[in-house]
């Protein structure tokens, strides 16, 4: 019998504040994550949004959910060629769509990293924020879905 493939996953910034604010979304996140477990990874882009946002409570953050994918060496950073792309992907925008850089969302900058990070770690990106990766990806391909994909 062949070995399935695991899969790799990466979950947003927004699947984590979600959890963090709604019951609903806490079971889902955690049923899923137990799920996945296997090959769920850590962007460090979300990391650095997550660590922005705790205020008071980032030694928590840190101790519960961010130290375990440290530990086990599960964190993807973009590469030189991610930030790259972050670039040209700006300027298509900015060409093509008449995107105002001046007036571009931080968190859209971000998910251009976290979007690419993930095309080069072979990981699907697990988002609820579809409409502006579906934007992202008419410059480059990569997966996405939205919370949470049922997993053979």
């Amino acid at each position: 019998m062949a070995a399935r493939k695991l899969r790799k996953y990466i979950l947003d910034t927004n699947c984590f504040i979600d959890a963090a604010h709604n019951a609903d979304a806490r079971a889902a996140f955690e049923a899923f994550s137990l799920q996945a477990a296997p090959g769920l990874y850590l962007s460090s882009v979300v990391a650095a949004e997550l660590r922005a946002g705790a205020g008071k409570t980032r030694a928590t953050l840190e101790r519960l959910v961010l130290e375990p994918y440290v530990r086990r060496s599960r964190v993807v950073t973009p590469s030189a060629e991610s930030w790259d792309i972050l670039g040209t992907t700006l300027a298509t925008l900015a060409e093509r769509d008449g995107l105002v850089l001046a007036q571009a969302r931080r968190s859209f900058i971000f998910d251009i990293l976290v979007a690419h990070s993930c095309r080069e770690a072979g990981a699907t990106l697990i988002s609820s924020n579809t409409r502006d990766l579906e934007r992202i990806e008419r410059i480059f391909a990569f997966d996405f879905v939205a919370p949470y994909p049922k997993l053979l």
